[in-house]
């Protein structure tokens, strides 16, 4: 599928690079103090990624400590109110603390 002239069958085996970046957009910036470490961080991430063990582990631990997964809700009254369309709320609201904060940072604690 293409939209604006992005391939997307191919975007993610291209993106993001070695440096973070998704074209001309991305990346980081990591003090050299903490480069060393980051990368040890990375390396420990992308071996243990992949291992059955550490997923189920933290499918776990989303779901018994978070919340997760959120449910969806359909919205009724919206719907019908705008007529001929059917929508829905992922409910993220319901995910302690905020969605984003504990999804990476189970993963972190977990890899630590």
């Amino acid at each position: 599928m293409k939209f604006n002239n992005v391939d997307f069958d191919t975007y993610f085996k291209n993106y993001p690079d070695a440096n973070g970046y998704f074209g001309k957009y991305g990346g980081c910036y990591i003090e050299p103090e903490l480069k060393t470490a980051m990368q040890e961080i990375d390396e420990a991430y992308q071996t243990i990624c992949k291992s059955r063990k550490f997923i189920a582990e933290l499918r776990r631990i989303r779901k018994e400590f978070q919340g997760r997964p959120t449910p969806i809700s359909h919205l009724d009254r919206l719907s019908n109110k705008l007529g001929n369309v059917q929508l829905y709320a992922k409910r993220e609201d319901l995910n302690h603390s905020g969605a984003h904060k504990l999804n990476h940072c189970m993963g972190e604690a977990l890899l630590a």
